[in-house]
């Protein structure tokens, strides 16, 4: 018969953490949430940390490359969805890696001889504003001009207008010339008062355009996750049968750190897929796998040379993996479980591999209890996709708004390469949903009061650090009485 484990499956729910001493210093501006978010051995530092213990789902509807920019911001990394063409998720990580490089290089670039017409065409596919004007139109041919949107009005020009007649001639530029330093050009830039500073080699060829948009955003997201060049950091989802295609595409691309997307990772072809990388990238492409929900399973990534693993099957808030197929563990007992296994790998070994908690948050304080719990960093989907950033419209619902928001194991995803299966076992039946979520404005807003709930909580439980709380931390478990006695109870709410 089956090996039957008699430990109930429990839910972030069921438990509470019990506070400790709050001393003086313990306050939430000297809370640091920084995480690792790939393998390393005792002693040493890991290669790619989070500097907020926050991913984004590798799903259609939450994680692009809009989703990923405002995630690097705050100090998090989105995993760009792999449920689309190679080329498509290639761009999307090439479009996060462009918009903030210090030096750019420009990828809105016309000729003399476009129109208006052209620029506007242009500027809708991309966003940009500001446009190099170069002599064959390419990002590093000779700079002829600028245009910009203050050179041109839509209700008075003629879209068949030349771009020669409207732009700002090179001879009026204020340029920076190869070599110069990013300081420098910001300070040329404060000095002019100018929005774009393009720099020049020694025959007037364009190699970059700094903007000024990047020293602001510099200066007013202080946890910006960014690469040694000083770009986003970025991730992207793979899965196990055209990684040997898609991986070095998203390498060419930039992409910092790569995840197997599927629903249940305890197989053959995860380790497949993991050690093709390591043996044609060696440490140079990270890559997580998952998802596991038991010591097991997190081993045998781990001994595959996984550089995080990721916990939760069917714990979702559109996943029905649980409901179809019988398979699955409360995500509580699952992250303490493995927690435990990481722990024990890295005494046996001296190799730390970082795990990350996806699915099973409903309240923000769930985050807090599954890093108390062991888990190093939260991934997360419904939560994000009410965000503006999420790639889905603001839908009017009722009284108010909602975004869409689907499973990648629903039909709608047609995501049947997560499954690692063979054939086609996936196609047979789904295992998310297609639903609504509340919406929920702007990330910085919604991701800044999370943030403080998680810190002042830390502050209750006289932790500074993750790891504070994990080694410090106290939880019990509570009764159902007890969680309704947790919530307004036994009066009339106003206004309701």
């Amino acid at each position: 018969m089956a090996r039957i484990i008699n430990e109930p499956s429990r839910t972030f729910g069921e438990y509470l953490l019990l506070p400790n001493l709050t001393t003086k210093d313990c306050i939430v501006e000297n809370v640091d949430l920084s995480t690792p978010i790939c393998r390393f051995k005792k002693g040493e530092e890991p290669d790619l940390k989070l500097n907020i213990p926050f991913s984004s789902a590798i799903m259609q509807s939450v994680s692009d490359n809009n989703m990923a920019i405002a995630l690097a911001k705050n100090g998090g990394i989105s995993f760009i969805y792999g449920s689309q063409s190679i080329e498509s998720e290639a761009e999307m990580v090439r479009k996060v890696k462009k918009y903030k490089a210090g030096f750019v290089i420009s990828d809105s670039n016309l000729t003399p001889e476009n129109t208006l017409s052209d620029v506007l065409d242009l500027k809708q596919r991309s966003g940009h504003s500001t446009m190099a004007i170069t002599e064959d139109g390419t990002p590093t041919g000779k700079l002829l001009g600028i245009v910009t949107s203050r050179d041109y009005r839509t209700t008075r020009d003629p879209l068949d207008k030349k771009v020669k007649e409207f732009m700002t001639p090179a001879k009026s530029l204020i340029v920076g010339h190869e070599g110069i330093s990013l300081t420098e050009a910001n300070n040329i830039i404060w000095e002019h008062k100018l929005n774009s500073l393009p720099i020049v080699d020694d025959n007037f060829n364009l190699v970059y355009m700094v903007f000024r948009k990047d020293y602001s955003e510099d200066k007013e997201n202080p946890r910006s996750l960014l690469d040694s060049q000083k770009r986003y950091i970025v991730g992207a989802g793979i899965n196990s049968r055209d990684y040997k295609e898609r991986v070095p595409a998203l390498v060419e691309a930039g992409v910092d750190i790569v995840c197997i997307d599927s629903s249940e990772g305890f197989s053959e072809w995860q380790s497949d897929t993991i050690k093709w990388i390591k043996d044609t990238y060696g440490s140079k492409v990270k890559v997580g796998a998952g998802n596991v929900v038991e010591r097991e399973g997190f081993r045998y990534l781990a001994d595959a040379g996984a550089d995080f693993v990721k916990i939760g099957i069917g714990g979702g808030s559109i996943c029905i993996t649980r409901e179809q197929k019988g398979i699955g563990r409360g995500q509580a007992s699952a992250v303490l479980d493995v927690a435990a296994a990481r722990d024990e790998y890295f005494e046996e070994t001296g190799i730390y591999v970082p795990i990350c908690s996806d699915g099973g948050i409903v309240l923000d304080y769930h985050i807090t209890l599954a890093l108390a719990m062991g888990a190093d960093f939260v991934m997360l989907g419904r939560y994000f996709a009410g965000f503006d950033e999420s790639p889905t419209a603001k839908i009017k619902y009722g009284n108010g708004y909602v975004k869409e928001y689907w499973g990648e194991g629903s039909n709608r995803a047609r995501n049947w390469a997560r499954y690692d299966l063979g054939g086609k076992a996936g196609l047979q039946f789904e295992e998310g949903v297609d639903s609504y979520v509340p919406y929920a404005g702007k990330l910085d807003d919604g991701l800044g009061s999370t943030l403080h709930k998680i810190k002042s909580t830390f502050c209750n439980c006289g932790a500074k650090t993750i790891k504070d709380i994990q080694n410090n931390g106290r939880l019990c478990l509570v009764s159902s009485t007890s969680i309704s006695e947790g919530g307004a109870h036994d009066v009339i709410l106003k206004n309701q």
